[in-house]
């Protein structure tokens, strides 16, 4: 026995103390903490100066109490749900408050307390993206009742089909980073709630503009960087997988600037600094769902395309149908995460492996079977989130005597009516 003990000591650690790999791990806490970054600051500075100054402080503070709730959240119950073992919809409690997860277990060549950690910054930019849909009129109480109740009945389902091993895992849906689980969702609750709560007075009528450009393009720069985690990470290891998910998410997203800029330029006479950080956001939603399936030149395809639809989709909601989704939410994230998720059913399929030198086709299914697939993923996502977003809001504002701000408040502006400060004291 002694020395079968002594043999014992003399393997590799991974051999003993399960598959855990140093390389795999440092790269995802780096990962973690950049898709941190995307929310704070990233996505505060980002909406933050898209609005009126008299509301800055409102949206930071928005953002920041999201991160906290949904991190609680994540722990007690959260990841549980989403990742623990259940049925084909829901997981289960095994996991909560982390039970019988220390720092030695591994969850594939990570520990799993890392895994935890990774997916927490997901729970908490996705429902912070909705933020936007609402911004300038939502009461702070109202913005925490309804947050918090879609984390735990919309992400926490959806995120359990697609990536906790629920029905669309195993259908074989096509979701590398989050376009249905993140863009689709926040896209669509955010549509949802800017429809129940309605637009903002002067909303047509009255140029609503940007309070401060150069905060929203730090803003979007840091979500340009942290997206590298976002997609990167999501390989789960140190490896060309992740390499090549940020080699297309950059070319993506540069790609999506320059096509929006310039449509800009074509439409409008002069490309916006607005313009082309937007859309660098439509041309990262958009990679998100294919961005470990694909190569270079499908992200320059998806990135043109991201940078046409979501262009044209931000000025019909806006300008045709009167939709004051304050911040483009939808028609960036959500149409964004809807065209991703459809484009990856093609760019993914072995039927393109004539073209494989360049970054086109796999080893999924052919392009009808994926299709099919992908297009039961975005509209059982849709729907779900929909519904269950409009019920929340109404379920809101009875809770909170009205979704929204009173008029002369809102005139007023959030900063000083829900949080008695200024973001200005000049």
């Amino acid at each position: 026995m002694r020395v079968f003990l002594i043999l014992l000591s003399l393997l590799p650690m991974s051999a003993v103390a399960d598959t855990i790999d140093t390389g795999d791990t440092a790269w995802i806490l780096t990962a973690s903490a950049l898709v941190l970054f995307m929310t704070l600051p990233g996505l505060a500075f980002f909406y933050a100066g898209l609005v009126r100054s008299k509301n800055v402080l409102s949206v930071l503070m928005q953002c920041f109490a999201i991160a906290c709730i949904a991190s609680i959240i994540w722990l007690a119950f959260g990841y549980s749900l989403a990742f623990g073992e259940g049925n084909a919809f829901i997981g289960d409690f095994s996991k909560a408050f982390l039970n019988g997860i220390d720092k030695t277990t591994a969850s594939g060549s990570i520990p799993e307390v890392l895994f935890f950690v990774f997916q927490m910054t997901f729970a908490i930019i996705t429902p912070a993206l909705i933020v936007g849909g609402f911004a300038e009129r939502m009461k702070f109480s109202s913005v925490l009742i309804f947050t918090t109740s879609w984390l735990i009945l919309v992400y926490l389902p959806i995120c359990h089909w697609v990536w906790g091993g629920g029905w669309l895992a195993d259908m074989g849906l096509l979701d590398f980073a989050g376009g249905t689980v993140v863009h689709i969702t926040a896209g669509v609750g955010a549509l949802v709630a800017a429809m129940v709560i309605k637009n903002r007075h002067g909303f047509g009528s009255v140029n609503l503009i940007p309070h401060n450009l150069t905060m929203t393009v730090a803003g979007a720069g840091m979500l340009w960087v942290g997206w590298y985690g976002f997609n990167g990470g999501s390989a789960l290891t140190a490896s060309g997988d992740a390499a090549m998910a940020i080699l297309v998410t950059h070319i993506s997203a540069a790609t999506g600037s320059l096509t929006w800029a310039a449509l800009e330029w074509k439409k409008f006479g002069k490309p916006s600094v607005l313009g082309i950080v937007t859309g660098m956001v439509a041309g990262l939603g958009t990679i998100t769902p294919a961005s470990g399936f694909v190569g270079p030149a499908a992200a320059l395809i998806i990135g043109l395309l991201a940078g046409i639809v979501c262009f044209y989709a931000t000025n019909a909601i806006k300008h045709k149908w009167k939709i004051d989704d304050s911040l483009d939410v939808f028609p960036v994230h959500g149409v964004g995460g809807i065209l991703g998720t459809f484009l990856a059913g093609i760019f993914c399929s072995p039927d393109l492996g004539i073209f494989s030198g360049y970054g086109f086709g796999g080893d999924n299914q052919s392009i009808g079977d994926q299709l099919t697939v992908q297009v039961i993923g975005i509209l059982a996502t849709f729907a779900y989130t929909a519904v269950v977003s409009f019920i929340l809001l109404k379920l809101t504002s009875g809770l909170t005597q009205g979704l929204r701000v009173e008029h002369e408040q809102e005139n007023q502006g959030l900063d000083i009516v829900s949080h008695e400060e200024r973001g200005y004291n000049l």
